[in-house]
């Protein structure tokens, strides 16, 4: 992982390649267009900032759309609040009803805000970027309008932002140290016990053993959609263990170039993506540009998938550090075959369950209660990386297809994969209840 890391100076001219072209000074951008650029922005940034490994790029998706929603929301009669729904979410304080306020200019105010501090430590590159966004941003949507009124407007937007990210400071992920590893933690010893698969020393203890504690979203705690146990551990033939591991090692040995395309496609390894709950959102800004949702629909979707995503990370690090399950790699290399090598980088935390199918199936409940259940899409989130698109029929399918495709690269074993989606259908249902409409 490292590895790969360390290619954060070429992502900065991609960033900086994509974002330095100036600026459409067209129309000014209504408040829906301020969202979708601000969020193409932050799947740039995400790839940009070294400790944006996918539970920490969860969490600032999940700060990031209820900000969305609460600035949306409060000039909106017809929008209700998520304080009172989110744990630990107060009121806020809500506009002067006495005055008028610009929506485009409330939200770009939120959003400016909200990922200058958020990603405070992305590069330099990511800096300039997004200082130039912020400046441009701030003069489009006040082109035109009177100082008072953009003023006002401006310091609500901040208004909303000091109140969400206060709230943000007591969760468990507010501060990542040494990049999410720690420096003190002790392994277990069992034969089926995760053990590092990297030689990198860092990475000789696993990634943010402490996430599943942390305060979640919208569902209760992280254990609520706790799962049953895995498979028992066995080196015996023939044991339910020792089939999903050959299962795993024959389907690596004579993969398929369709099951190779679909690893490399859902690899979506940080800092040479957006990341998987990044690519999830990718789907979600594609769909709400073809249907051209309004403002309050995009900041109502992408609160109710950022707090899903998050919560799945949350839930599926629960498990994962409960069950503490050797990886395939450690598996089938010590039992079955030494010379086998998988075709994805292993990750390095616990097998069970498979993180991508947590999130997949938290990601598609909530895009099919928000959607539909038979909503065709393409899927372009790794168009400008060369990967070819890839079409699904609706939600679930590429949910699966995300799920499956650990198994054709190699790191997870079935059980975590379908048990996963399991995982993450329940905790989408708690993203699904939320009210956001009187």
């Amino acid at each position: 992982m490292n590895a790969i890391w360390r290619r954060i100076g070429a992502i900065g001219l991609i960033i900086f390649s994509v974002w330095s072209a100036p600026l459409a000074a067209a129309e000014r951008p209504g408040a829906d267009v301020v969202i979708h650029d601000w969020y193409r922005l932050v799947l740039e940034l995400v790839r940009h900032t070294a400790t944006y490994s996918p539970p920490v790029a969860s969490r600032a998706f999940a700060y990031l759309g209820v900000i969305a929603h609460e600035a949306t929301a409060s000039g909106d009669p017809a929008r209700r609040s998520l304080a009172g729904q989110l744990n630990g979410l107060a009121p806020l304080a809500g506009r002067d009803p006495a005055k008028t306020y610009d929506e485009a200019v409330v939200i770009n105010a939120a959003l400016a805000e909200a990922v200058g501090q958020l990603f405070a430590n992305t590069g330099p590159t990511g800096q300039r970027v997004l200082s130039r966004m912020q400046a441009k941003m701030a003069a489009r949507v006040a082109d035109g309008l009177a100082p008072d009124l953009a003023s006002r407007s401006q310091d609500y937007g901040r208004t909303v932002v000091a109140h969400v990210l206060a709230w943000s400071k007591d969760d468990g992920g507010a501060t990542v140290e040494n990049m999410g590893f720690p420096v003190e933690f002790a392994l277990n010893k069992g034969p089926g016990n995760w053990v590092p698969t990297s030689l990198v020393n860092q990475q000789q203890k696993p990634l943010l053993p402490a996430w599943g504690k942390n305060r979640t979203f919208a569902m209760p705690e992280g254990k609520s959609c706790g799962l049953p146990p895995p498979p028992a551990y066995s080196e015996e033939k023939g044991s339910a263990f020792y089939i999903e591991a050959l299962e795993v090692h024959d389907v690596v040995k004579s993969i398929t170039p369709e099951q190779r395309a679909i690893a490399r496609f859902w690899s979506d390894d940080p800092m040479l993506s957006p990341t998987p709950p990044g690519h999830w959102i990718s789907i979600a800004l594609h769909v709400l540009d073809e249907r051209k949702a309004s403002a309050a629909d995009r900041a109502d979707l992408l609160a109710r998938l950022g707090v899903t995503l998050a919560d799945a990370f949350i839930g599926c690090w629960n498990s994962k550090f409960e069950y503490d399950l050797l990886r395939p790699i450690t598996y089938i290399k010590r039992i079955i075959d030494p010379k086998w090598e998988a075709l994805l980088i292993t990750p390095p935390f616990p097998e069970y369950p498979s993180g991508h199918s947590t999130q997949s199936g938290a990601a598609a409940a909530v895009l099919t209660a928000f959607f539909g259940d038979n909503v065709a899409f393409v899927d372009s989130t790794h168009e400008k990386d060369g990967l070819p698109n890839r079409s699904f029929p609706n939600f679930w399918a590429a949910a699966e297809e995300a799920g499956i495709s650990r198994l054709y690269g190699g790191i997870h074993f079935r059980a975590a994969i379908e048990r996963g989606l399991d995982q993450g259908r329940c905790i989408g249902d708690h993203a699904v209840a939320l009210v956001t409409r009187y």
